[in-house]
């Protein structure tokens, strides 16, 4: 019902996005994108790239008058830095002797596995799809969807909850004044000391020539009860949270509500208890994360994502050069100290992409209007129970 593809290379002309199954006349702010674009490069212990990139995306089809018309979207998004590079990157004709081809594959990248897989002698034909930088796509598409979210009273936040050695501990205040102090932090922190302790550590790591890895934290509010399925596995919406957050590189693991901490802890001290007033049903506590057998129960999504400390250091681990197979320390291509603020960004992108997928298969319909009917009569009947 509510799909996505994107292509592009890193240092190619453009990266592109279609998205399909947006219904009609959902206002789309163009701005609004745009700021989630920005927002994605921002952040202590970025790389040089984001000094060349301002994105901004170009709409080619889909919305016209600031209102969807219920066709597919087109969004493209120029690579300023492919002027540097249109040479190396040509479509046509052979590789001019510029070019020099990759063979030291980077430990921690997808840089070996994809040539083998796909055949390839030079590094660069994987490591420019595989790059993050197409994370500006996935943040795109997922400004998209947060709109039609926010059409229906959901919201998406984020905050880094830890990042290499150092954990926020204080998290005092609601969840809007959470992620604003949050949104104040160069690296997405709310809290003013542990931010100043990480940015200390980003540095130390940058001085050493090394990256950091950290978890952040995704918080949806305003999420209706019954979104999701336990009829079948692949329906199930932890599940589809997990493979969303999980397709963001560098991302290895996932957990919701208590996570794996439900694990170190007795039964009582983990199931949320229920009960009934003001003619609604609640529950004191949300150690579940708002997911229930894989259907949300009607209060705020959390879900929390770790990130790897990114792969390519300027003090390179040792490799293997694919041609001629000798020991030599891995290829270096400009990359970022330390992305967790940024991944962040992109988790809130996949995570909204993900609910409206689920919103649109429990209240589809081809309009704005028809889905908000739909899900009025579906509250009413819930509220009645």
């Amino acid at each position: 019902m509510l799909r996505y593809l994107t292509a592009g290379e890193s240092h190619g002309p453009a990266l592109t996005a279609i998205l399909d199954g947006i219904p009609s006349n959902l206002p789309v702010s163009v701005e609004e994108i745009d700021h989630q674009l920005w927002r994605r490069q921002q952040g202590f212990g970025r790389g040089g790239r984001m000094k060349i990139e301002t994105d901004r995306v170009d709409v080619q089809s889909g919305i016209r008058f600031g209102r969807t018309m219920g066709t597919p979207i087109a969004l493209l998004i120029h690579n300023k830095d492919w002027r540097n590079w249109s040479e190396k990157m040509a479509i046509e004709g052979n590789a001019p002797d510029s070019v020099v081809e990759i063979t030291k594959p980077r430990p921690g990248h997808a840089d070996l596995a994809g040539a083998l897989k796909y055949n390839q002698e030079d590094i660069r034909n994987i490591l420019e799809r595989a790059s993050a930088r197409n994370t500006a796509t996935m943040v795109a598409c997922g400004a998209v969807a947060r709109q039609l979210l926010h059409r229906f009273g959901i919201d998406v936040y984020s905050h880094v909850v830890e990042l290499g050695p150092i954990k926020v501990d204080r998290l005092d205040g609601t969840i809007p004044e959470i992620a604003e102090r949050a949104e104040r932090s160069e690296v997405r922190v709310a809290d003013p000391e542990a931010e100043a302790q990480i940015i200390e550590a980003i540095t130390a790591a940058k001085e050493a020539g090394d990256t950091l890895g950290g978890i952040f934290e995704i918080i949806v509010t305003g999420v209706p009860v019954g979104l999701g399925s336990y009829a079948m596995p692949d329906r199930k919406l932890d599940g589809r949270l997990a493979q969303a957050l999980m397709s963001i590189q560098a991302i290895k693991g996932v957990e919701i509500g208590m996570g794996f901490d439900a694990a170190r802890h007795p039964g009582s001290l983990v199931h949320d208890e229920i009960n009934h007033r003001d003619d609604r049903y609640h529950r004191p506590t949300n150690r579940a994360g708002g997911i229930e057998g894989g259907v949300t129960n009607g209060q705020p999504i959390i879900v929390r994502a770790a990130m790897k400390p990114i792969p390519t250091l300027y003090k390179p681990l040792e490799s293997v050069d694919m041609r001629t197979k000798e020991s030599y320390r891995a290829t270096i291509e400009r990359s970022d100290v330390c992305a967790v603020p940024a991944a962040a960004v992109v988790g809130e992108a996949m995570v909204a992409w993900t609910l409206a997928q689920a919103f649109l298969e429990k209240f589809g319909g081809d309009s704005v209007e028809e889905i908000q009917d739909n899900l009025d009569a579906y509250l009413k009947r819930v509220n009645e129970r």
